[in-house]
């Protein structure tokens, strides 16, 4: 995954992301509101890639990636709460974000293990 791919992704997401919690925190989205906000940013986010002429298996990297590294406060949180290291959360998540591509895009599940690994241990804090 190119550095300039996740550096062009991730503002991107946190700005609609942070948006889209603020809103959540001020009562003005329900649960499901915000759940179903959530996929359409990560459909949008997707085909933004796509249209830029991005793979579609190297897009869907980066937005899992991505969504993991704008969810590693969420991950430190659940680490502390459940007294595990923040890694077993953090490789549990990317096993999930892995499975899902690998499900949907011809790329085997341990390449998107390494891939979305990659992109986790590079931006997050």
């Amino acid at each position: 995954m190119s550095k300039e791919l996740m550096e062009l992704v991730l503002p991107r997401m946190a700005k609609r992301l942070d948006r889209q919690l603020r809103r959540y925190r001020a009562g003005q989205l329900d649960d499901d509101e915000f759940s179903a906000k959530f996929e359409t940013l990560l459909q949008q986010q997707f085909s933004w890639l796509a249209n830029q002429g991005i793979p579609e298996v190297d897009a869907a990297v980066a937005v899992h990636g991505a969504v993991l590294v704008l969810s590693s406060p969420g991950l430190r949180a659940e680490a502390a709460e459940q007294g595990v290291p923040l890694e077993t959360i953090e490789f549990e998540a990317v096993k999930a974000a892995a499975a899902d591509v690998s499900q949907n895009y011809r790329l085997s599940k341990v390449r998107a293990i390494k891939r979305i690994s990659a992109i986790v241990s590079q931006y997050a804090e």
